[in-house]
């Protein structure tokens, strides 16, 4: 047995109709709001002009001071009176003392024997390794000149050991090193124009201070004649 629909109650009939349709509307929508344009709302300014009666200032009263005007000049005199100075007045001249072209220079008679020239001793430094009399220390007298330089060098050594003192911040800080020294032996034997280079500034102070307390030497000589002489000597600084 088939069992028959009225075609009217069919659903799917009309389906394709209802979809165009609903597309239709949608698209309609869609344009509209696209096409939608909004404007700011205006508003309008109420402006209240308020007359103002003209203001009344106070104004104070002031009193105007009245000030005396000054007094008149005095007036000059009807007749001047001339005085006459019956005094006169010595005038102080003043000799100039400065010598001219007219000055008279008086004759002088001068001998050779009246002028007294003054002779500059030039000071002459000789090297200690070519000097031919090297200064002789304390203790060296009586040598023969090459045994004096070699006296000459070993009790500058000794005076160096015993009057070495390490300095005490430097040992602290282990600060050693090799301070080379030079000085002059001057023309009366004296110990001048130290001069130092080392690693450190307490090096060198210690070194300079050794070297200072040389004692007074004869001085060295060369052509019979007293003579400068610089000398230079290493002393090392090392922490044992």
């Amino acid at each position: 047995m088939q069992v028959k629909k009225n075609p009217k109650a069919d659903l799917n009939r009309d389906s394709g109709l209802y979809f165009v349709f609903g597309l239709a509307v949608v698209l309609f929508l869609t344009w509209r709001a696209l096409e939608w344009k909004s404007y700011d709302s205006t508003q309008e300014e109420i402006v209240q002009l308020i007359q103002v009666d003209d203001l009344d200032e106070n104004v104070p009263v002031t009193e105007q001071l009245l000030t005396a005007p000054p007094p008149p000049p005095p007036a000059a005199p009807e007749v001047i009176e001339i005085i006459e100075d019956t005094e006169e007045i010595e005038e102080t001249v003043i000799e100039s003392t400065e010598t001219t072209q007219e000055t008279v220079v008086a004759d002088v008679d001068l001998e050779a024997s009246d002028i007294n020239v003054l002779e500059e001793e030039e000071e002459i430094i000789v090297p200690f390794a070519v000097i031919e009399e090297v200064p002789i220390f304390p203790g060296c007298e009586g040598l023969s000149r090459a045994d004096q330089r070699t006296c000459f060098q070993q009790k500058v050594q000794e005076h160096i050991r015993d009057n070495f003192t390490y300095p005490r911040t430097a040992e602290e800080l282990g600060i050693q090193g090799k301070v080379f020294v030079q000085f002059t032996i001057n023309t009366s034997g004296h110990v001048t124009e130290i001069k130092t280079r080392g690693p450190d500034h307490l090096l060198e102070v210690e070194a300079k201070r050794i070297i200072a307390s040389l004692p007074q030497m004869k001085p060295g000589r060369q052509r019979n004649r007293s003579v400068k002489v610089p000398y230079s000597i290493p002393i090392n600084f090392k922490l044992m």
